[in-house]
Parts: C-alpha cells; sequence; structure tokens
C-alpha cells in the first residue's frame, strides 16, 4: 500500500430540506408483524408523523418529503435549531428469531449521533450509524435475536442545528449479521519494538500492542512477506515469528504475498532481486516455491495460515513485466501457480486475490473479468478502499456488493485507514496530511477515526447473501519509531503513517480502537 497524494473532492450535493413542521401528537405505537408504510409512500410530502410510525422528541424535526431512494419520498430529520428526534415502530406477533432491518439512507454529518437501532426485542439493543454521505444513498443493516415476540424499529437523531438524515425503504425480514474478519495489518510491529517502539493501554500503561488490540476486538491479524527485503524485516523468518504471536494471542492469519524485496502496489510490483533474470516459466516455479515454503514452514510450527492473499494490490498485475495485465496469460499462469501453492499446504486455506480499487466498479469488473476468462482460480476477493483515493462511500459499497454478486466470492476489504490527526510525529511528510485531503464528515480526530470505521464496517455487513467477511485496518502499530522508515534499505527514512496508527503520539491505545468491537 503506497499511493501518490490525491486529493479527494467532497461530493455535496445541495439538500432541500423543507421547512420544520409543527409537531403533531405521538400516534399511539401501531403493533404489526411486519413494517407498516416502510417506504414513506402513504403520506405523500410533508406528514409530520408517517402513518404507522410514533415520534418521540423534537417531533417537528421528523417528517416525509420529496426525493425517496425507491419511490418518490422518504423520511427526513432536520431542524434549524438543535434538536433530538425519535421515529418509531413497534411490531409484535414476531416469530422469536434473527432478524435483519435494512434500510436506505443519507446523511449530512455533524450530529451528536445518527443511527437506526432495534430495540426492546428482548436482548439488547443494536444499533448502526448512518455514514456520512451526502449525495448517494447507502444500504445498511441492524441484525438481531428476537425473543418475546417483539422488536420496536426506531430511527434516531441527536443533532445540531441544521444537520439532516434521509430515510427510506426498510424491510425487516429475518436474517443474521456481523463481520467474521476484524483485522488490522501489523507488519511493522517487529521492526517497531525491534527499535525501541513502545505500546500502551489507553490508561498509559505498556502492554503487548496485540494484546491492545484483541481486547479491543480484533480476530484477525495481516502480515506481509517479502522475498529478500534489504533490512530483513518482513522476510519469511520474521513472519514466522510474529505468527507466533498472533496465534497464541488466539488471532486468525492472512498472510499477504507482494512477491517482491519493497513495496508491491499498483504504482510497482518489482520482481525480486533473486528472480531478476527469471524467465516466465521460471517465475511460475519461484511463486509455487516461495508461497509453498512460507506456507509450509508456518503450518510446521502451528501456526497455519488461515487466508493467503496471492499478491498485493495487483491492479496492473505482479512480478512486472511478465506478470503484468498487459499479458493476462501470464499473469494468470502465476496466480494459478500461487493458488496451487497455497493448496498444496492446506486444501482448505482461501485464497484472496486483492485490487486498490475499493471505489471503481469498471476496473474491479474489467480485472476480475478478465481474470476469470483467464482461468484464473480464487475463493474471495480483497479491495484496498482509502476513501481520500478511492471514491466515495456510495462508490464502495456499489463496487463491493457488485464483486460478491458477480463473482459469487465472498467479499473484503484487505486494506483501509484514516488519520487520527494531520501532523507529524517525525520529519517525513505524512501521506495525508492537509485538510483538503479528508473526507467530508469524517474529521482527523479519534472520533473521526472511528466514525470512519464504522461506516466502513457498516457497509461491508451489509453486503447481501452474507459475503461480506469483514475489514483490515492497515498498519495500526506503524508509530513514528527511528529506524522503522517506510524504505527497508534506508534507516534514516521516515514514516509517513503514523497519524493514521491507532496508537496516538503518546504510544496509548485509541478510541478508536473501538471499531473492533464491532458485531
Amino acid at each position: 500500500m503506497f499511493h501518490p497524494r490525491r486529493t479527494l473532492r467532497a461530493l455535496l450535493l445541495p439538500l432541500t430540506a423543507g421547512l420544520a413542521l409543527t409537531a403533531l401528537p405521538a400516534q399511539t405505537a401501531q403493533a404489526a408483524a411486519t413494517l407498516t408504510n416502510a417506504g414513506f409512500e402513504a403520506d405523500g410530502a410533508g406528514a409530520a408523523v408517517p402513518a404507522g410510525w410514533s415520534e418521540y422528541g423534537d417531533t417537528g424535526a421528523s417528517f416525509t418529503e420529496s426525493g425517496g431512494h425507491g419511490g418518490g419520498h422518504r423520511l427526513s430529520h432536520w431542524s434549524s435549531a438543535a434538536y433530538k428526534v425519535e421515529t418509531y415502530q413497534y411490531l409484535s406477533g414476531l416469530t422469536d428469531g434473527a432478524y435483519r432491518l435494512t434500510a436506505w439512507v443519507r446523511s449530512g454529518g455533524g450530529q451528536k449521533s445518527a443511527y437506526l437501532a432495534l430495540r426492546n426485542c428482548g436482548g439488547a439493543e443494536q444499533r448502526t450509524d448512518l455514514p456520512v454521505s451526502a449525495s448517494g444513498w447507502i444500504r445498511i443493516v441492524v441484525p438481531v435475536r428476537v425473543t418475546g415476540n417483539r422488536c420496536t424499529v426506531s430511527v434516531n437523531s441527536d443533532a445540531n442545528a441544521g444537520n439532516w438524515i434521509n430515510v427510506d425503504d426498510l424491510t425487516f425480514t429475518s436474517g443474521t449479521g456481523g463481520l467474521a474478519i476484524k483485522g488490522a495489518d501489523i507488519s511493522s510491529l517487529a521492526k517497531s519494538e525491534a527499535k525501541g517502539g513502545v505500546y500502551r493501554t489507553a490508561s498509559g500503561t505498556a502492554a503487548d500492542p496485540v494484546a491492545v488490540l484483541k481486547n479491543a476486538g480484533m480476530n484477525y491479524a495481516r502480515l506481509k512477506v517479502w522475498v529478500n527485503p534489504a533490512d530483513g524485516y518482513n522476510d519469511k523468518a520474521r513472519v514466522l515469528a510474529t505468527a507466533k504471536r498472533v496465534k497464541a494471542a488466539g488471532q486468525k492469519l492472512l498472510v499477504d504475498f507482494h512477491y517482491s524485496d519493497i513495496w508491491a502496489d499498483p504504482g510497482a510490483q518489482t520482481k525480486p532481486t533473486a528472480w531478476a533474470g527469471h524467465a516466465y516459466s521460471r517465475l511460475r516455479t519461484d511463486v509455487y516455491q516461495h508461497t509453498y515454503d512460507v506456507l509450509d514452514a508456518l503450518k510446521a510450527q502451528g501456526t497455519t495460515a488461515d487466508m493467503v492473499q496471492v499478491g498485493n494490490e495487483i491492479n496492473g498485475g505482479m512480478l512486472w513485466s511478465e506478470g503484468s495485465t498487459d499479458n493476462w496469460g501470464q499473469l494468470a499462469g502465476l496466480l494459478n501457480s500461487g493458488y496451487a501453492a497455497v493448496k498444496a499446504v492446506d486444501p482448505s486455506t482461501p485464497v484472496a486475490l486483492h485490487l486498490a480499487k475499493g471505489g471503481d466498479l469498471a476496473g474491479t469488473r474489467w480485472w476480475f473479468d478478465s481474470a476469470v476468462a483467464n482461468g484464473v482460480r480464487f475463493d474471495a476477493i480483497g479491495l484496498s478502499y482509502y476513501g481520500y483515493w478511492h471514491g466515495t462511500l456510495t462508490d464502495f459499497q456499489t463496487t463491493l456488493d457488485d464483486a460478491a454478486s458477480r463473482y459469487g466470492k465472498p467479499v473484503f476489504v484487505a486494506e483501509t485507514a484514516y488519520p487520527f490527526r494531520l501532523d507529524s510525529d517525525d520529519a517525513h511528510e505524512n501521506i495525508i496530511d492537509l485538510p483538503g485531503e479528508l473526507v467530508s464528515g469524517y474529521p482527523a480526530t479519534a472520533a473521526g477515526q472511528l466514525a470512519w470505521m464504522n461506516s466502513v464496517a457498516n457497509i461491508v455487513e451489509a453486503v447481501p447473501n452474507g459475503r461480506g467477511l469483514g475489514v483490515f485496518y492497515w498498519e495500526a502499530t506503524w508509530t513514528a519509531v527511528d529506524g522503522n522508515g517506510w524504505d527497508p534499505a534506508d534507516a534514516a527514512s521516515g514514516n509517513g503513517w503514523e497519524n493514521q496508527a491507532l496508537f496516538g503520539y503518546d504510544d496509548r491505545a485509541l478510541s478508536s480502537t473501538a471499531w473492533f468491537g464491532h458485531r
């Protein structure tokens, strides 16, 4: 993961929120086994209390208006003054079991909170925050287990003056939710600690960062593999050592093969020096042997990989130029060599292919259509999605959903991150360090970082048919430590990422680590 600096222009469409209407008395909660007026079409525009729904709080801030997701109208929360309002519907006569609320939402952001909730369903209340998306609609879900045959569907805003949300096309049906993967790439950790890096709990106690992240809810670690890196880190031996820590902490392990001695990403897929003069046929053998060697050694020490990436951000292929997308036949051969090696070590290990095209629907389709046409074998699709580079959250959801359905494979975010501040903790300029580079609605604070991660996780959770596996935070432990810079060949190189780690400049775990607690 390394990309040229780019600024993302905020896509904000003007919102006609209408006027705050005079509050009417809340209707008696309606008891029904299915949602009534779930698309907010029953009343047309201007209904202060939508048919079938009830309101609580500053009820004048909740109303229907034109401009729906599916039909012609939507529910909106808005007021010219600060407000706190709930729009809710009580369901009874339900068969106990697992349910899933789905809704299409938009939000201008800025609220103290804006979320959908399922409450009074017999267990703990379940919430899903609304992502900030001023232009495109985003589908989110809230899963719950109903006991006692009843549940209340709730739309909530605790907002400042002028803040707004839109909600439309709700469904409440049988189904489940949650993420199997709540992970982080910690490839930089071993070198950081060797160079004096220290990690602390939120209260300031020195601690093992793997344990700190696990206690926050992390369940999966991602480790990159280089062939012969200049500094000796992220090679086979170092990965084996870190894998022991990962597994000892009860974490699963994703092994990310770069097939290079240094960063492999959309802008560089440089062959390892040891393979530099090899022809294509030899490169296929190199890929197989290297992949097998690392994975077999992991298995032999009792730390078998739980998932493997054959290649890293291989938008343009890998092992250039022989494995470029300019020659799909050869790229397919290299990828299938890696796949075969993974399965030779353990047939049950899923193989993922990873692109940095999180919001690029056309590009993702072109790549995977080409892969399928050339007989490339794979079990899962990983996408990098950085909101300051890869399009809007709506673009991301569209691309992720399409990949899952078009190829019939589970999908996950192999990399994402967000800054908690913009200034640098070392002399090296941060990759994201300007206010104009941020995603609109997500400030460079720990709270903004947490909101970003929750938004990404909520979109992955909403992938249809349970195909959204989860999310990996990229380089959670890469704090600014002398000697642990971006260039393995230059000990004086700095770190451009410490403002996107999950540990602060005081080495303490940030409040944003709470995202690992996603259901």
